[in-house]
Parts: structure tokens; sequence; C-alpha cells
């Protein structure tokens, strides 16, 4: 392990224009389980596809029952070291681009600069309209729905729902762009907490390592990708970075 860590403290040095990308695992360490893990949400209720949320008035309450339910977990979650050294390398000039399959919002909470930080899945931390796009703060849409079952509607006249893109949702143009550049622009492309199968967030390691990147996987389990990578580091992500990245 140890050699593992001087392995990538060396990368990061040579570096001079990195990308990292993150994964449900380094939340994980912060309380919020990953949805796919056994225990996970989608192993106790089937995703609501974003068709089935447009056409019906029954999976959009239920789409809120569940967010109301998991808020308790996510809103009450903190960064750990791993966001913390992130940010830091990021603070650094180090890390010039973060890509998040994330929806937590503890990048930012932990000091990443918003600006740089691309949110595949979106963001569950504050509401959309579908329709036009206009944003909305959770507390008074939760606070209405729990008295009477109220649901959110925009004055546009389209339905409001969490800023993450739901299953059968097209992926947001803009942010899938910025993480395609990046990755292609990048000399070291670290993929950190992520298992590497949801497409096609999962195939931005491999577009940089084809554009001449040296890839590194930071994983607790092994995953698909590994052959690939020039460093695999099987371990826990906050201990791991914190190693990498002293915090005092």
């Amino acid at each position: 392990m140890g050699d593992a860590i001087a392995e990538l403290k060396d990368l990061i040095a040579e570096s001079k224009h990195a990308v990292i990308f993150t994964g449900a695992g380094i939340s994980t360490e912060s309380g919020i389980p990953d949805f796919r893990s056994p225990g996970g949400i989608w192993t106790k209720n089937q995703p609501i596809q974003f068709q089935d949320f447009m056409a019906s008035e029954d999976a959009r309450r239920e789409t809120w029952r569940r967010k109301i339910e998991t808020d308790k977990v996510m809103l009450e979650a903190k960064p750990n070291k791993g966001h913390l050294a992130i940010a830091k390398l990021m603070h650094r000039g180090i890390v010039q681009d973060l890509i998040t399959q994330n929806i937590d919002g503890l990048h930012q909470m932990g000091g990443a600069p918003a600006e740089r930080v691309i949110e595949l899945h979106g963001n569950a931390t504050y509401a959309a309209c579908v329709t036009c796009g206009e944003r909305f703060e959770l507390a008074p849409i939760k606070q209405a729905f729990s008295a009477d079952g109220t649901l959110p509607v925009c004055d546009c006249g389209g339905p409001v729902k969490t800023a993450t893109i739901s299953f059968g949702q097209q992926m947001p143009q803009e942010p899938m762009q910025r993480a395609n550049d990046a990755a292609n622009a990048c000399d070291l492309f670290i993929a950190v907490g992520s298992s590497l199968v949801v497409y096609p967030a999962a195939g931005f390691p491999l577009i940089a390592k084809q554009a001449g990147a040296q890839l590194v996987i930071i994983n607790r389990d092994p995953t698909e990708q590994d052959p690939y990578a020039d460093l695999v580091i099987n371990a826990e992500i906050g201990p791991t970075l914190s190693k990498v990245v002293p915090l005092d």
C-alpha cells in the first residue's frame, strides 16, 4: 500500500492537468448509502422512470415521498476526508476539473469550487422545473407536500422534481460535453469510488486513457476497467486520499 501511495504522489506531482472523477464510493464514508448496494433504496423500490413521473400524478407523489425519506440521511451527511483532499488539490491548481456521478453536493460543501464541479447526474439539494428549468428550494416544497400532499408545479405549468437525472431521462448535454472535454485535455485521470459500470459516465476514464492520460483507479473493490489503469488502489477512499494529500 505504501508503494502505491508513493506512486500516486509522484503521478500527481508530475501532472500539469489532472482530472478527478468520483462515484458513490466517496460518499458512503459520509453515511450516504450506495443505491445499488445490498440494502440500498433500489433493492427495496424499483426506480421511477422519468416517463412515468411525467405521465402520472401517483408517480410524482411517490417520487416526492421517497425524496423526503432519503433526505433524512443525505441532508445530514458531511464531507469526509476524501472530499476535503480533492478540494485541496483543486485549490492548489493541480486538479483542473472534478467530474462526479454523485448528486449530494458534498464536494461543494467540502470546498471544491462549484464552477469546476461537473455534475453528470444533477444535484439533489434543490429542485427544478422539468419544462423551463426554473430552480426551487426544497424546504417549502417538502413542507407543503408533508402537510397535504401538494405536488410542486412551476408557474409555467411544468412539474417540479429534484434537479437530478432520473432513469429514462436524457443526460444533460452541457455537463456531458464539459466532461468529455476535460477527459480529452488531461494528462492524469483519477477515478475515485466508482464501480465504473454506469454508462455513459463510466466511459470517461477510457476516453482520457485513449487521449494519452495516465489512469488511476481508487476503489474499495476491483472494477472492469482495472486492466486499463496505470495504477489501481483497492482501499477506502478517505484514508487513502488523506495520505496522499495531508489535511492538517
